[in-house]
């Protein structure tokens, strides 16, 4: 929010450690006026959107395998750390070219449950694992902090917004006129993001701790892009326009212009344009209409190498095609080829992230599938609308929903495990979260293919957010010996595609707050997953759930 013009700046948010490579790194941050921002003696001045102020800092020429405490100052006065903090200096390192690599990946985080949720469900919200592991970082080294945390959706909630953001609203606007406590703009989402990343343990860790971000539908709304249907019916309404614009113009700001290296900001035309305007509001709400009408190319979807780890980000949210119920993507043909092309060559290990799991509990897969292809026609139209009906009501929406891409993404798996892309790697892992609960599943392969790496889908959600109880015991049904077998009845009577891959869940699941952490080292590969749980004073720590060798 912009300040006044007396005294010195201040930090509104950050600092936030985005990308950190051997020899360089990007530190944003959010402002409350017009300055210039110093970081281990390198300079941005800050960029101007609607009255909001943020700087992207490129600390380049590091060494490698190299570590430094480092400030904020803010037109050359120190802003971080904060005066009297409880938490130690931030400290950016430099990995080594060929040290073992750990990366800590989670989704569906909500700073604070707003009070309407049910009393029970406050009980059960539980401790945040952000926090937790953030306290747990305070009794460990920096060489043994990790390298990286993935966030692959759901850190704020449009359709849902804590108690900050809503004495926010009720400040500027009646929340009895849709969309109610809802955001409705940029300014809301800002004070959304403020909410989310203002807490001082998670504050700290964010900014020492490199991130790499992607949406769900909560940034936006529940079920965003999930079918033509939908996108009719929230396209209609009045207050739409402003939401998805501010949706996309702030995700942009606080989330992915950190996901971009520096080789790829010089690069970038947003972010030359962001730069050189005055006001970059109009530069953002353009490329908004554009990433929502799919029109421009616009890619969120981003890449990353860790020394012989490959991460690749999958947008599966923004890019889908969903006009027609008888054509549907998770995402569309050019982000498939540059899914393709990023995974093509030679590296020890690939982890491929989507919001969504590709690979459901069998009952929950079948019944997608089955819904899928009721909403299509295959009985009737009168089926048809009741099919979309349920697809909206219980968020049927996952990869298994999409059977083209699923199949694509089936096909894409043994092709890496059989070496069509490459050497295959010591590990392919499929991450995702949005599901409220996290499990292990190992992906096998049709007898006779040949394939040289092992393969499996790690979820992990929620990061501090709890499954309602309804929800709770209709995935217990399906997931019965009896759900199965009835959603794979439906689904075979439906004409649905039964998988060539097979996957069984092996562990969990588990519906408490967790993060888990992927571990490489050479060729060998683990999971490992921490719950978070109050100790003995009460502090949010991390206790392990599980560990698996996964290569």
């Amino acid at each position: 929010m912009a300040g006044g013009d007396s005294g010195p700046p201040e930090l509104v948010l950050g600092p936030l450690l985005r990308y950190v490579g051997e020899d360089a790194a990007t530190v944003w941050v959010e402002t409350d006026r017009p300055c210039l921002v110093e970081v281990l003696g390198r300079h941005a001045r800050t960029f101007h959107v609607a009255g909001h102020h943020y700087a992207l800092v490129v600390v380049d020429r590091l060494p490698s395998a190299a570590e430094y405490e480092y400030q904020v100052t803010l037109d050359g006065t120190v802003r971080w750390p904060e005066p009297g903090s409880a938490f130690p200096p931030s400290v950016l390192r430099t990995p080594g070219p060929d040290q073992p690599r750990r990366l800590l990946f989670g989704s569906c985080r909500i700073a604070e449950l707003p009070a309407p949720r049910g009393r029970r469900q406050q009980q059960e919200h539980g401790p945040d694992a952000m926090a937790a592991c953030a306290r747990e970082l305070l009794g460990l080294p920096p060489g043994r902090w990790p390298d990286a945390l993935l966030l692959i959706g759901d850190q704020v909630y449009a359709d849902e917004a804590g108690p900050a953001t809503r004495r926010f609203i009720e400040d500027r606007r009646d929340p009895s006129v849709p969309p109610g406590y809802e955001v409705a703009d940029f300014a809301e989402y800002c004070a959304l993001y403020r909410e989310a990343w203002r807490e001082p343990s998670v504050r700290w860790l964010l900014s020492v701790v490199p991130t790499i971000m992607i949406f769900d539908d909560h940034d936006v709304h529940d079920d965003w892009n999930t079918s033509a249907a939908w996108r009719r019916e929230y396209e209609a309404k009045p207050w739409w326009r402003s939401r998805i614009t501010g949706a996309y113009t702030s995700y942009w700001l606080y989330q992915h212009l950190g996901n971009l290296s520096p080789a790829e900001l010089g690069k970038d035309e947003v972010w030359r344009q962001v730069q050189e305007a005055g006001d970059a509001a109009a530069v953002l709400a353009d490329l908004a209409l554009r990433a929502d009408r799919g029109a421009g190319g616009v890619r969120w979807s981003v890449r990353r190498d860790f020394g012989g780890v490959r991460v690749v980000v999958i947008d599966s949210r923004s890019r889908r095609v969903v006009r027609d119920d008888r054509a549907r993507r998770m995402v569309d043909e050019a982000e498939w080829e540059w899914v393709t092309e990023s995974v093509s060559g030679d590296r020890d290990h690939l982890v491929l992230a989507s919001s969504l799991p590709l690979l459901l509990p069998h009952g929950i897969h079948d019944l997608e599938s089955w819904n899928e292809a009721v909403c299509a026609g295959a009985w009737g139209s009168r089926a048809a609308r009741a099919g979309e009906r349920l697809r909206q009501a219980v968020d049927l929406e996952h990869w298994a929903a999409f059977g083209k891409s699923f199949a694509e993404f089936e096909g894409l798996l043994t092709g890496l495990a059989t070496g069509a892309y490459g050497s295959p790697p010591a590990s392919v892992t499929v991450i995702g979260g949005d599901v409220h609960h996290s499990y292990l599943a190992p992906v096998e392969f049709p007898p006779g293919i040949g394939a040289r790496s092992a393969v499996h889908q790690a979820v992990c959600s929620p990061v501090h957010n709890v499954l309602p109880s309804g929800l709770r015991r209709g995935h217990r049904l399906a997931t019965s010996r009896a759900g199965e077998l009835a959603a794979a009845v439906l689904a075979r009577l439906a004409g649905a595609r039964k998988p060539r891959i097979r996957w069984r869940v092996t562990e969990g699941p588990w519906f408490t707050n967790m993060l888990s952490a992927l571990e490489f080292s050479g060729r060998a590969a683990r999971v490992r997953f921490d719950r978070a749980v109050p100790d003995a004073a009460g502090d949010p720590s991390l206790q392990v759930v599980h560990e698996a060798e996964l290569a």
